[in-house]
């Protein structure tokens, strides 16, 4: 067993703690879904420790009142926006094939939550799995080049809502199972972290390590169909608390050259093996390298 990841971080640690004495002047980064939430404060976090962003948003226009803030706060000029749809496949190919370059640090954090009714996209595929987890894995597969140029970093945002089930393998979409709202955003999310345990087993050699991480209970856009955080109020954070654990993970000298493994509050997760109540730790099916290996084939063939 390989031992457990420890950091000065924690439960309240902020962006600002995590990329304080951090410098990225000349490295390249994405966030995806970087127009609102968490993305938001990731994207200022890896702008203020000097790196070129790029906002990957839906809305042009909000992604560019964002970086212009951005820009503002942190008197860094290279923030730029590209447009990205991660649940349109069309989109995702558009965005790889327009990329130039390398790229250091890819932070697939977009994502949507609990779908009252089920949605799929023109392929079929189920909206949240094709959201959260697909599309990402479309934009991290056709980024490979561009991150094996420096040795890049993958950021895979996941949930404690992973915990509520693993991948379906054999029903994806639903086309079977009754959709459930809960269960089709836990399999996404279990999907994210599996995402980071298959990228670094196959692309360490090329110098690519992926880590997912649980950012916590945050209130943002994220919640609409839920009825708002219902999370008790001593466990929330703020959308900065929220982003730390995915600075730490695109930018910490302790993770160089550590992968396919799985964080929560500034540390790396414990393995359960049953749902706890408190919703903390890391399914051992969501870092399963038979699982993973899986998935990715699997999402090879629906992406072809």
């Amino acid at each position: 067993m390989t031992e457990r990841i420890v950091t000065p971080f924690g439960f309240s640690s902020s962006a600002d703690d995590v990329i304080r004495g951090i410098h990225l002047r000349g490295q390249r980064a994405i966030v995806t879904g970087s127009s609102s939430g968490i993305g938001i404060e990731t994207a200022w976090g890896l702008a203020a420790a000097g790196a070129d962003v790029t906002l990957a948003v839906r809305n042009l226009e909000v992604g560019r009142t964002v970086a212009a803030t951005i820009q503002a706060q942190t008197g860094n000029a290279n923030v730029r926006v590209m447009p990205l749809d991660v649940s349109d496949h069309a989109s995702v190919r558009a965005f790889v094939a327009a990329w130039q370059g390398s790229l250091h640090i890819l932070i697939n954090n977009a994502g949507i939550m609990a779908l009252p009714e089920l949605a799929r996209t023109p392929e079929g595929w189920e909206m949240q799995f094709a959201t959260n987890f697909l599309g990402h894995f479309a934009l991290t597969v056709g980024l490979h080049d561009a991150l094996a140029a420096e040795g890049g970093r993958i950021v895979s945002v996941s949930s404690s809502g992973h915990l509520l089930a693993p991948v379906f393998f054999d029903d994806l979409s639903f086309n079977f199972l009754p959709y459930d709202p809960f269960l089709a955003y836990g399999q996404s999310k279990t999907a994210c972290a599996l995402l980071a345990v298959e990228a670094t087993r196959r692309w360490a050699t090329d110098g690519i390590y992926a880590n997912a991480l649980n950012p916590g209970a945050i209130a943002t856009n994220l919640q609409q169909h839920t009825g708002g955080l219902k999370t008790p109020p001593e466990r929330r954070k703020t959308p900065s608390q929220g982003a730390a654990t995915t600075l730490l993970l695109a930018t910490s000298p302790q993770l160089a050259g550590i992968g396919g493994r799985y964080f929560e509050d500034g540390n790396e997760a414990e393995v359960v093996f049953h749902r706890p109540a408190d919703y903390r730790g890391v399914a051992a099916y969501a870092l399963d390298a038979a699982n993973a290996e899986r998935l990715w084939d699997a999402a090879l063939n629906l992406i072809a």
